[in-house]
């Protein structure tokens, strides 16, 4: 009897799941509407392919979409891919759709920094992280460590692997590498996580784990992820968890910088200022006051966590996805080998090399090929918007103060509207003119960097330190994929891959 009973609980259990799965899923592709919770067990249900789910949304309803959430939560979104709207809110139209108090609120981990800032205390932000990244002395600073930490720690670490014959997870090695050019560019402490032990990272983790609760926090009702936080519970009990990581790390560069900066003042004549490094904490430290800057403690942890966010995750995933892309199409990498040997004087043609920033910048296929997995896997792949007052969108739709706007980016790349029946490949020569010179796309196209006012500021340090590790890694050596692995996006406001980039490195030249 019992195993007879088993057999009808599964049958019941099978059929149950059967219907579940087709009534979350509309005949017409978006997302099927409940009476009183609305779409939010659909969007639950494909929350492990998010990326891809908007994606099909986005084709099947003309580029823009208004879920319906339910109905004791406010839950106003409208999701968009029209090149028109994204033009109207970031550039048009700006002053009405600031980042708003409900981003703020999502993403409070990130307290007073540039990514949450809004009207004046922006403004100030960004004329001073302008003033830093546009001056001489840092840009010097930027090249020295990027090639540092190329020459001796990313080269030593691969060469390791290659004599060892192990696996690597190509995107940890470089979430890694950016990890410590972020810290040296911003606090003027190198970590040392570009290691051939591969040490634990507590402060990567935590990073890695607040972006994945945030994103949770974009698809649940606010009661629901405000009461996990009360509890301590869930997502919110990681991102909590985290938050302690990322203060205590950050209050301690803070605290030695400011005893470092003490000492060099007071024993000038024991202590060496080094003039090569111009990193931005002690930028703030020396400069923040004539340009009108409080920095206290709070505003220098905010403003370090702000830029390791922006420095470590963006470039990493951008490097994971390209050499990804370049391994899965063999012509791409043989036009961008045949342009690096271009530049190569011909005596060290098929020897080993690192490449400087003037050899870089010559290299106009490979710039166009960063940009097309850019566009294709954007780091960041939503940008989140609200409306101070009411107003009408180009595409129609009427938006309110308390609508959450919300640009996935990653659908705007696998639009064919937008980029062409030919979107879903990668395809470098769409980035280049018939004069072979880089084409310039619209940033309300290309949303990888932003878009109007709030372009990202830090464009050139990531093509920077993106062609650096770029060039390095397809003249010098060869990355064999590990079969059997699975790729795919991962659930977070950073585009990683899901499981990692396992691979198998060897050199090309002794």
């Amino acid at each position: 009897m019992s195993i007879v009973g088993l057999g009808y609980i599964e049958i019941f259990v099978a059929i149950l799941c059967f219907f579940l799965f087709h009534s979350l899923n509309h005949p017409k592709g978006y997302p099927k509407s409940w009476p009183i919770v609305g779409m939010l067990p659909s969007m639950l249900f494909h929350l492990k392919h998010i990326h891809d789910r908007l994606t099909v949304i986005m084709s099947v309803t003309g580029g823009t979409f208004v879920p319906k959430g339910p109905l004791f939560a406010e839950m106003d979104i409208l999701a968009t891919v029209d090149p028109s709207n994204v033009h109207y809110i970031m550039s048009q139209n700006f002053m009405n759709f600031p980042k708003g108090k409900k981003f703020k609120e999502l993403f409070d981990v990130l307290g007073d920094g540039i990514f949450n800032a809004d009207m004046d205390l922006w403004k100030i932000q960004r004329k001073t992280t302008r003033s830093l990244v546009t001056h001489q002395q840092f840009y010097k600073f930027l090249i020295k460590t990027s090639r540092d930490k190329v020459e001796k720690g990313l080269v030593n670490v691969l060469d390791h692997v290659c004599n060892k014959g192990v696996i690597v997870d190509l995107q940890d090695l470089f979430q890694r590498f950016t990890f410590d050019t972020t810290c040296i560019l911003v606090t003027g402490y190198d970590p040392g996580c570009v290691s051939i032990d591969f040490p634990h990272v507590p402060f990567s983790k935590a990073l890695d784990d607040a972006e994945e609760a945030i994103l949770f926090r974009h698809v649940i009702p606010e009661p629901i992820w405000k009461l996990q936080r009360w509890l301590g519970i869930g997502e919110e009990k990681k991102l909590s968890k985290a938050w302690e990581t990322m203060d205590d790390v950050i209050g301690n560069y803070i605290s030695k910088k400011r005893d470092e900066l003490t000492k060099i003042e007071t024993h000038d004549d024991e202590v060496e200022e080094n003039d090569e490094g111009f990193d931005l904490l002690t930028f703030y430290l020396k400069e923040g006051q004539g340009l009108g800057v409080n920095c206290d403690d709070k505003f220098l942890r905010d403003t370090i966590l702000n830029l390791m966010i922006a420095g470590r995750d963006t470039t990493s995933s951008a490097l994971t996805w390209f050499i990804w892309l370049v391994t899965k199409n063999p012509q791409v990498e043989k036009k961008l080998r045949e342009e690096i040997n271009s530049i190569i004087p011909k005596e060290e043609v098929g020897k080993f090399r690192v490449f400087n920033v003037h050899e870089l910048n010559k290299l106009v296929y490979l710039h166009g090929a960063l940009c097309d997995s850019l566009r294709l896997y954007p780091p960041v792949p939503f940008q989140h918007k609200e409306p101070l007052k009411e107003d009408t969108l180009p595409s129609g739709h009427k938006v309110h103060p308390k609508t959450m706007i919300l640009f996935s980016l990653y659908a705007m790349a696998r639009t064919e509207s937008i980029w062409g029946k030919d979107c879903l490949e990668f395809k470098p020569e769409r980035w280049i003119s018939e004069t072979g010179t880089i084409k310039h796309e619209p940033s309300y196209k290309f949303m990888a960097f932003n878009a109007g006012p709030r372009t990202c500021l830090g464009k050139e340090v990531a093509f920077t330190q993106m062609k650096a590790v770029a060039a390095t890694i397809i003249h010098n050596y060869k990355v064999e994929v590990v079969e059997g692995q699975t790729i795919e996006p991962n659930t977070s406001i950073i585009l990683y891959m899901r499981y990692g980039f396992k691979v198998r490195i060897s050199r090309r030249w002794t």
